[in-house]
């Protein structure tokens, strides 16, 4: 009889365990679930993810509490996206956010149904992400900041610095869905002033090794850092070997700034970032990525760092320091 009476509490109290915990379960089943893709790898990308969070929050939507988040990072393996497109897909994901140029269109090409919010450094339109920038039609939508287009201005920034400098190169990944336009920027800045760039190909941390090592055979006077998800990955290796060759370098990313690198001028890519986050809390209310047009990153950033400079034995013309938008002392 007591064996019995203790069975009978031990159910009920399990029963409303359970019962408490149902709710609860139900909650997270009914959450908007969002696809969070990456043509790279986590490494040095948290502070991407924390600005397109910030978007997200501002549009009412926190992870864990009213939105689930499914992370599908390819590891620079680009073949793996649309694999990892269809997991999502599976996943009855609300919409995936691109948070890259190699994503974007890896996605784009990978689903036709399932929403799709991009931050890409290229043209959209070129890339044949939309359609056009007011009316993107389609699936596809998001934020461009156009790190493609600024070759000449990074030129023009080593040369005011730099004044009769001869021997100039770039290093680039060949692979970078953008690299392409970037290069054919740089090449054309160069010849319209008659110094042409040396565009030297990285695709991995040792290529990256090796265009360092040359310079010491053939050495060069400064250096374009191209964006790509490598550069940024790699950023603290190329700021050290560039330091280390003592290579004046600029770079696209302010990160590069941040971690050694000379000086940088690109688009704030955080802000980019966060305005996708935006974007994607405004489609799981219900809007169409048809009817919200491309936005265009208007948050272009300067950024020099004096510390690198006076290890390098350089001054900054008071005109550039002028118009920089932050100094790293």
């Amino acid at each position: 009889m007591h064996f019995d009476r203790l069975r009978r509490r031990e159910f009920i109290t399990l029963l409303g365990g359970a019962a408490a915990a149902w709710p609860l379960a139900a909650r997270a089943q009914q959450m908007p679930v969002i696809g969070l893709l990456s043509g790279s790898s986590p490494v040095g990308r948290a502070h991407l993810v924390t600005a397109f969070l910030r978007g997200l929050r501002e549009s009412g939507y926190v992870e864990g509490e009213n939105v689930v988040i499914e992370y599908r990072w390819a590891q620079d393996q680009y073949d793996r996206l649309p694999d990892l497109v269809a997991e999502l897909a599976r996943r009855r994901v609300a919409v995936i956010a691109a948070i890259d140029t190699a994503a974007a269109i890896g996605a784009k090409a990978a689903t036709t149904t399932v929403p799709v919010v991009f931050a890409s450094g290229g043209d959209p339109v070129r890339e044949g992400l939309v359609a056009s920038l007011s009316r993107p039609g389609g699936n596809v939508t998001g934020v461009s900041f156009l790190a493609s287009e600024t070759g000449t201005k990074l030129l023009g920034l080593l040369l005011e610095l730099l004044p009769g400098v001869t021997r100039m190169a770039a290093l680039v990944d060949p692979k970078w869905p953008i690299t392409g336009p970037f290069v054919a920027d740089l090449r054309a800045a160069g010849a319209a002033i008659n110094n042409p760039v040396d565009v030297l190909p990285a695709s991995t941390g040792g290529d990256i090794d090796a265009v360092f090592a040359r310079f010491a055979q053939k050495p060069v006077d400064a250096l374009v850092v191209g964006g790509s998800a490598l550069t940024n990955s790699r950023r603290v290796q190329i700021a050290t070997l560039a330091a280390y060759h003592r290579v004046p370098a600029i770079y696209t990313l302010r990160e590069c700034a941040e971690v050694g690198g000379l000086m940088s001028y690109g688009a704030s890519i955080t802000d980019a970032q966060r305005q996708a986050g935006i974007y994607v809390g405004r489609i799981i209310k219900g809007q169409k990525p048809a009817d919200l047009p491309v936005l265009q990153s208007t948050k272009f950033e300067f950024v020099i760092n004096l510390n690198t400079a006076k290890a390098f034995g350089l001054s900054f013309p008071p005109g550039l320091l002028a118009i920089a938008d932050e100094v790293i002392e």
